[in-house]
């Protein structure tokens, strides 16, 4: 961990580390200065932006919607060395109770379980690059809402995402070579190519899988639910792998980590609606773990909250 604090063991202990730093131990000032670059990159399916400041003021608006809200590192697949940087793509589960005005209205006093994906380039015990989604669908419908409706009433306060408005930031790196991030690509690809036949050959029947809008599930007809909706609601849209890393540690299920991306048109009946012909960015994260008898547990998100507001916006 060349250029990190001692204090962390690796770097999933470093990525683990800062989050509970900086969220639940309230590290909104010392903390994110030392960790958060000046200048950090910050990709959302709802929003792009730069710079430390604005990092931290979108997190302390997040605490004081969610003052009790904690983060349960699940896991961290990563890549790269310390000399060079490394990329995290981890897991984070959350609890919170809505006990506080913002971006998701009114306080509500719900308590949310949610679900995030988050990819993280750091170096010299900084990151500056990430790309993270949150189960923003998952978030709304546990608190009384409807996404597309949600959506609909902050149309005004919201400006997606899409790669017309991004900017390279130091990571430019595509992952590793490793041979299950290179299998769990290729099946995401054959699902985009709408090969859908590979659910039932390389998912294990009694596969545990979770997808955005916090819906949990097993088995082939889940899994094909899911990509199905999506990939039909926008068949000619372009997929792409933007990055793939696979991992084999000890005491861990050969894994991998996968960031992708589809652009095109709202063209087809499937997960949102009626064609509307809209252009709309897909941000999408894949984790998924393999067993025995195939890809056993799989965890894949995108926001369904940015992606109707490109829908609505192009509505009028």
């Amino acid at each position: 961990m060349r250029g990190f604090d001692n204090k962390f063991k690796d770097f999933p202990d470093y990525i683990i580390g800062i989050t509970k730093e900086v969220w639940e131990d309230r590290g909104l000032g010392e903390a994110m200065e030392r960790y958060y670059h000046p200048d950090v990159y910050v990709r959302m399916p709802g929003v792009f932006a730069r710079g430390e400041k604005g990092a931290t003021a979108a997190t302390m608006a997040t605490l004081v919607q969610f003052p009790d809200r904690t983060l349960l590192g699940e896991d961290v697949i990563w890549s790269g060395t310390p000399e060079r940087g490394m990329l995290s793509s981890h897991r984070i589960r959350s609890t919170a109770t809505h006990l506080g005005d913002g971006a998701f209205g009114a306080p509500t006093g719900r308590k949310v379980v949610s679900l995030a994906l988050a990819d993280c380039f750091a170096q010299d015990n900084m990151i500056s690059d990430e790309w993270l989604i949150r189960d923003n669908g998952g978030i709304v419908r546990q608190l009384g809402y409807d996404p597309r409706e949600f959506a609909a009433e902050r149309l005004d306060e919201m400006t997606p995402f899409t790669p017309a408005i991004d900017e390279d930031g130091p990571y430019l790196g595509r992952g590793n070579d490793n041979d299950w991030g290179a299998k769990t690509a290729s099946l995401i690809e054959r699902m985009m190519h709408a090969e859908f036949s590979v659910i039932s050959r390389e998912y294990d029947r009694g596969a545990q899988l979770e997808y955005a809008g916090n819906k949990k599930g097993h088995s082939h007809e889940f899994a094909d639910a899911f990509w199905l909706g999506l990939r039909s609601a926008f068949p000619s849209a372009e997929f792409k792998l933007n990055h793939v890393i696979g991992r084999e540690d000890l005491m861990m299920p050969p894994r991998a980590a996968v960031r992708w991306s589809l652009d095109g048109n709202h063209d087809g009946w499937g997960m949102f609606g009626k064609p509307t012909g809209a252009p709309v960015h897909v941000m999408g994260i894949t984790h998924v773990e393999y067993g025995p008898w195939g890809l056993r547990r799989e965890w894949t998100l995108i926001d369904e909250v940015a992606i109707w507001a490109q829908i609505l916006k192009h509505q009028g």
